[in-house]
């Protein structure tokens, strides 16, 4: 453990302390004070000991290092509002406290389930101009809340009637907030071994004190508006409140039980709503991720630990946690530091709290609040681009500073869908459309073969899709898809780059493929993901939906390659080249051999040896060492490269082309896999015999090494022109 950390986090907590405590004992009687003027004391130590009990166990448990957790405006809000219900209903005193202490657990137990399920993720895809305005939102409504009590007014007074009212304003307070805020302006400078909050409320202390040798009434606690004030704590309070508590819990009925579900949940989910929104900004101050169902598990615990003693709940606390960061607090620790001082402040040192200026701790909340005014916000007002992005900052702000931070956030994630939603109906959902003679399949042909592909590619078209095919870009794909229903007789569709696709997008697909059905033409899917970013399996999906099941017309492929392969087949049986392709070449018919004499060809097929390989069966492997040329008399034979997961396929050749040419070449080891496709028939010849034979036909060694480059140099050609229009993006 480090004396610096150690020390950060003792600063942290106690300007933390300084914070929540004054305002969990104002939210403590504001629940309280409806129940009768006997129960506001009660209520101040309600406060305390919520203070106290979630300060402990919540850091002790979370998930967020730096968060303070205390009693909070949501839990005041839905508390006070029932309490007075209830008293509006006929309960008694003691009857409504049980209600409100059933509240808060079942409140602390939902928390706890909420973590377990994993609500907590759901927080994480906050987007950042909601955050930005929450931020920013945040800030202006700690300084707005502050304005009072910097001017010295009684806390029940609204920021804009303490403005309009100077007259009542006290220069005492005014002068202990400027100190404090020009002592946390100027401590950077003094350097950054003391925070400056603690600065500003040490300067804050000596002006107070300073100015009450002007004024002798500041030294007075009792009526006076300017200090926090005084307030009972003892060890026998601590212990009555905790036993008053427990006897109240042995008279609950079912009615009670069945009362509370609905504001327990409204509590729960405002508290971690609020915690989880503090530690987005807690996030975005320290650079840091926090865990957010871990938080929502350690909130409930504490909750339930601060209502099993008698304690208001709460929730991660916005101004406390600022307090806590920019005093020097660095981990987990400065949150169970603050529930320990304000313990202690309790039991000990509540005479010293009562002399803490009110205005100083505002100087104090009102730089944090400055400092989290999103300034950098701004620049997203210079491009067009970014305008509707800033709007959303400025709606998020006006909504948190008109009605509430949790109304904001609702508003703000509503917006940020709404741009979401712009932006992807804004790209472009077809990538790239070609048509079959700029693209072919990695099946190596004869010339002849691919003469006739180049001349019937137009009947093929073939769309690389991208994106999310959903509702809002269903229009767009049609709108591309539409004007090659009517004229091409095969509609290849690349999902490799596909990340979704709903409902009304696979409906629509399925308009396609009747379309296509009614006039004989084929609709092929390829590439269709297992797994995309949202988790879902598409290919069970397209399953489900009935909408990927092969028929006459509709294919489904593993790889583009496949589809195209399929169709050229389709092509040259059409153009009548497949019934040659049923027996076996000699070598005198194959093209690399066109033209040769007689004997040469005989000189040569004598030393070659004939080979028959099943399908499936592996002709050579990637490393072998080998020196064979292979010649395909019938059959097909692929080329894959063997990878860590699964086998990338390079290049299938068929009847009368050759491989195993580089190996042949310069005779080192085999750089892929050749596994028969089919049922396949070979003449093989190795460079060991081809040697031999050159010996005494040198002119046989010329012929066949240029016959070899000249149809290496047409394949190229063919890999160029494939090149240039997968780069060329005006392609389609």
């Amino acid at each position: 453990m480090k004396p610096a950390a150690l020390l950060g986090d003792f600063w942290g907590g106690l300007g933390a302390m300084l914070v929540a405590l004054p305002s969990a004992i104002a939210f403590g009687v504001t629940i309280f004070a409806p129940l009768g003027g006997s129960y506001a004391a009660l209520g101040a130590l309600a406060g305390i000991l919520g203070t106290t009990a979630l300060g402990l166990v919540a850091p002790a448990i979370g998930g967020a290092g730096r968060l303070i957790t205390a009693p909070c405006a949501p839990a005041v809000a839905v508390l006070a509002a029932v309490g007075i219900g209830l008293i509006q209903e006929g309960l008694s005193p003691e009857a409504v406290l049980v209600r409100l202490a059933l509240i808060a657990a079942l409140c602390g137990l939902l928390q706890i389930v909420f973590g377990l399920v994993g609500i907590g993720r759901l927080i994480k895809y906050m987007p950042y101009p909601v955050v930005s305005g929450y931020l920013t939102g945040v800030g202006l409504i700690i300084i707005a809340s502050q304005v009072p009590k910097f001017l010295g007014l009684a806390q029940g007074e609204s920021p804009w009637q303490a403005l309009a009212a100077p007259s009542a304003w006290s220069g005492f307070g005014i002068g202990v907030g400027v100190a404090t805020v020009a002592a946390m302006l100027l401590a950077p400078k003094l350097g950054k071994g003391i925070p400056a909050a603690i600065v500003g409320l040490a300067a804050g202390l000596v002006a107070y004190f300073g100015l009450a040798l002007v004024e002798p009434g500041m030294l007075r606690l009792e009526g006076n508006a300017l200090v926090v004030g005084a307030f009972a704590g003892s060890a026998g309070d601590f212990l009555e409140a905790v036993a008053a508590r427990w006897r109240a819990v042995g008279g609950v009925s079912i009615g009670d039980l069945t009362a509370v579900l609905v504001p327990g949940l409204t509590l729960a989910v405002l508290l971690s709503i609020d915690t989880l929104k503090t530690c987005v900004v807690l996030d975005a101050l320290t650079r840091t991720r926090h865990d957010s169902n871990r938080v929502l598990v350690g909130q409930g615990a504490a909750n339930l630990v601060s209502t099993a003693v008698g304690g208001v709940p709460g929730a991660g606390q916005m101004g406390a946690t600022l307090v806590n960061l920019s005093s020097g607090g660095q981990t987990r620790r400065s949150g169970v530091i603050e529930g320990l001082l304000a313990l202690i402040a309790f039991l000990v040192l509540g005479s010293l709290i009562a002399w803490v200026p009110i205005a100083a701790l505002a100087g104090i909340l009102i730089v944090i609040g400055v400092r989290m005014i999103d300034h950098h916000s701004f620049a997203l007002l210079r491009n067009r681009s970014t305008i509707l992005d800033f709007a959303v900052i400025l709606v998020v702000v006006a909504v948190a500073l008109g009605y509430s931070l949790i109304a904001a956030s609702g508003v703000g994630v509503a917006l940020a869908v709404m741009l979401f939603i712009r932006e992807q109906i804004g790209g472009a959902v077809v990538r790239r459309k070609v048509l079959g003679n700029q693209m072919f399949s990695k099946q190596i042909r004869v010339p002849e073969e691919m003469a006739i592909l180049a001349d019937k590619g137009e009947q093929t078209a073939i769309f690389e899709l991208q994106g999310s095919l959903f509702f809002g870009t269903t229009d767009q794909l049609y709108t591309a898809l539409e004007p090659e229903l009517k004229t091409r007789r095969y509609v290849v569709l690349d999902m490799r780059r596909v990340q979704s696709v709903d409902i009304t997008a696979a409906h629509m697909l399925e308009q396609v493929e009747d379309m296509l059905a009614d006039r004989g033409a084929y609709l092929l899917f390829s590439d269709v993901p297992r797994n995309v970013p949202s988790g879902r399996d598409m290919q069970r999906y397209f399953d489900e939906l009935g909408l990927a099941h092969t028929t006459h017309y509709v294919r489904v492929f593993g790889e583009l390659d496949d589809a195209l392969e399929w169709i050229e087949d389709r092509m040259l049986t059409a153009a009548q080249l497949s019934r040659a392709q049923e027996q076996a070449l000699e070598l005198r018919e194959m093209d690399l051999f066109a033209g040769r004499k007689a004997e040469t060809i005989a000189a040569l097929e004598a030393c070659m040896e004939r080979r028959a390989v099943r399908a499936g069966e592996t002709i050579f492997a990637r490393g072998d060492r080998g020196d064979e040329l292979f010649l395909i008399r019938r059959g097909a034979v692929r080329i894959v490269l063997p990878l860590t997961a699964q086998q990338h396929h390079l290049a299938t050749f068929g009847r009368g082309s050759f491989f195993g040419e580089m190996s042949f070449l310069d005779q080192g080891e085999r750089s892929a896999d050749a596994v028969a496709y089919t049922d396949t028939d070979l003449f093989v010849l190795s460079r060991a015999r081809f040697d031999e034979v050159t010996t005494h036909h040198k002119r046989l060694a010329i012929q066949l090494l240029g016959s070899i480059a000249r149809i290496l140099a047409l394949r190229l050609r063919y890999a160029n022109a494939e090149l240039r229009t997968l780069r060329d993006p005006t392609v389609g």
